[in-house]
Formats: C-alpha cells, structure tokens, sequence
C-alpha cells in the first residue's frame, strides 16, 4: 500500500487538487481518471500496476466499463498483454450465453449486469482485475466471479484510489490474490481528503 514512486505522488497531488467530495462516500475526479482522462497520468498508472504485477505473470487484464477502461488499457500496454472489459450492457455481437454477474452501482443507483464474452476467458489464463475504486469491492467480486465462471485464475486485483473506510480490502481476502491500490483515501474531513500514511 506504499506510493512512493513519483507517478502515485503525482496521482496524490491530483486527487487533492481536482478530486471532490460529493458526500455519501462519492469521490468525483472526472477531470482526470474517468470522464476526461490524462494521458500521462494514465501512461504512469500503467508502469506502476505493471511493477507490482508482473510476478504474478498475467495472460489477460479484466476490468469493467466504462471508468477501469482506461487504467486497465495504461497497465495491458505495459505488461504487454489484452485487455477484457465486462459490458454492462448485452450488443448483439456477444455470444448468446456470456459469463455474467450482477453488480450493484454506487454512482448510478440500481444494479448492473457485467457480460463477458466466453471466447475472450478461458481456463488456463491468468487475470489480473484492474478497476478505478476499490471502496464496496462489490464491481470488484462480481468480475472475480466471472473469473470463477471461466476456469481462468485470478492472480490479483488492482484499484486506482481506495476508499479504506469502507472496508473493501478485507472484504477480499478470502480471494487469497495480491491487492494492490495507488492511492489509499483513510477518510474525509469535510472537503478534505485524508490520505493513509
């Protein structure tokens, strides 16, 4: 749960500066991660999930739309392998049965369904989760259970930001995979982000 290389610093820096507290547990940083995405910073998230992770030797990223796209996509290029993201809603293009899981969603009320196409899982393949927030964990478990469905291991789970006050990092244990978060949020003091030392 360290961050001390300069990228997460920078990652630190702008969570403080453009990050806002919208109440109800909801941080917003669409200036930079998931509406309007920075490039740079993405292209340093990217070099930092691939440090952690390359022992864990993965063959394949999963993430789910559309907010993990992007640190999924910046952490594929580095590790030099594809990127799955689970649809939440069916095209006609996927297969007539997918692995799925339902999700409830935090930001938009209600629930979600996540799709994966079975010819992008298989068993055999190792998959790293990659997701914007790990807080609920409940996005988080319901892409390992499409892992779980596929045959395929799970060999960890990385967020970008970390809501440590809502438990999700011990919600995931029983996974028994490396987790790993860039910039870990202990609490909110009004409009002030109080980062874990």
């Amino acid at each position: 749960m360290t961050e001390n290389n300069g990228y997460m610093h920078w990652l630190r820096e702008r969570i403080e500066k453009e990050g806002r507290y919208l109440g109800n547990g909801i941080l917003k940083v669409d200036v930079f991660l998931n509406h309007q995405v920075d490039p740079l910073l993405m292209q340093g998230i990217g070099y930092e999930f691939a440090r952690r992770f390359r022992a864990q030797d993965p063959t394949k990223i999963l993430t789910a739309e559309t907010s993990g796209i992007a640190p999924a996509l910046a952490a594929g290029m580095m590790l030099q392998v594809p990127v799955v993201f689970a649809r939440k809603s069916k095209p006609l293009t996927l297969s007539h049965e997918p692995y799925q899981a339902d999700a409830p969603s935090h930001t938009k009320g209600g629930h979600v369904t996540l799709m994966v196409s079975h010819e992008f899982l298989s068993p055999g393949e190792r998959v790293l989760i990659i997701d914007d927030f790990l807080a609920s964990t409940l996005t988080i478990r319901a892409l390992a259970n499409i892992v779980e469905q596929s045959g395929a291991t799970l060999v960890g789970i990385g967020a970008v930001i970390e809501k440590a006050f809502e438990g999700g990092r011990g919600k995931l244990r029983d996974l028994n995979v490396q987790v790993e978060s860039l910039a870990v949020i202990e609490r909110f003091e009004g409009d002030k982000i109080i980062f874990a030392e």
